[in-house]
């Protein structure tokens, strides 16, 4: 069933559990991660970025239809959430297409221009009745988005952020970064606290992929909320798919790779959502 982000994420938070939000690339991406909550019994958060849009030539209706659809008939709660959003027009798509939240993208700009983007953005999508988390401290490593390791969300410069901007959640940097495929990320747990405390809104981590399981659960003691994972996933299905072509190089039916593909996504899906939940 689809409930509203907003709604998922307090929910998590209130019980002293973290909520997974799971990157969306194709329909067995969506069907996966549905498929391994269902297993887990527990909600999950289906995200489509700005990235991701762009791959399906730039139309973000009909990668949305199909999550939301998949999402409507699952047997655990289900939220859509469009991530890492840059385009102002996109943004103005998210409402109409099922989506309850939105991430605005602005931490690669000067902090005074972070701010008055997103607040922008913040005011337009609220009227909306959107629910809208943004960047603080460039957690990095995307493409074309160098990290330094040692980057760092300041807690009362947070304190100012959210004030400012009246975002309802806030992604930090805290030692994660994207697109790691080695979980070898140590995160400054003290610092999440210090920003925990500093700031009223749910916290949320980016690049969480690369990050072992025991920075994870000590990430959600310590008040992370809303754990992003999209690399362990991608790492999953094209080992999956390798592996099925390697032993039988005959295979031209795509349903043959992407079925396996499709059950290893679900497989990690189903511990880090139990994972996340404490359980």
């Amino acid at each position: 069933m689809l409930i509203p982000t907003g709604v998922l994420v307090a929910d998590a938070r209130a019980a002293g559990r973290a909520i997974p939000a799971f990157n969306v690339i194709t329909i067995e991406h969506a069907e996966a991660i549905v498929a391994g909550a269902e297993a887990a019994g527990l909600p999950v958060i289906l995200q489509i970025s700005e990235n991701a849009v762009k791959f399906h030539g730039n139309r973000l209706a009909p990668v949305a239809a199909a999550a939301a659809a998949i999402g409507a008939t699952a047997g655990v709660g289900v939220s859509l959430h469009l991530d890492h959003v840059k385009d102002l027009d996109l943004l103005d798509q998210a409402a109409a297409h099922g989506f309850s939240s939105v991430m605005v993208d602005a931490s690669r700009l000067p902090y005074d221009e972070n701010v008055a983007t997103t607040a922008a953005a913040v005011e337009r999508l609220h009227a909306q009745g959107l629910w809208v988390e943004s960047e603080l401290g460039e957690v990095g490593g995307k493409a074309g988005d160098p990290h330094a390791p040692g980057v760092r969300t300041d807690p009362a410069e947070a304190a100012r952020y959210v004030a400012a901007t009246g975002v309802d959640a806030l992604a930090v940097a805290v030692g994660s970064s994207h697109a790691m495929t080695s979980r070898t990320a140590r995160l400054d747990h003290d610092l999440i606290t210090a920003l925990r405390d500093a700031i009223a809104i749910p916290l949320v981590l980016h690049g969480s992929s690369g990050v072992p399981d025991g920075e994870l659960t000590a990430a959600v003691r310590a008040g992370m909320v809303k754990i992003n994972i999209g690399t362990a996933l991608n790492t999953a299905f094209t080992g999956a798919v390798r592996e099925t072509l390697a032993a039988d190089e005959s295979l031209v039916d795509p349903r043959k790779y992407l079925a396996p593909a499709r059950d290893a996504i679900a497989s990690v899906v189903a511990r880090l959502t139990t994972l996340l939940a404490g359980d």
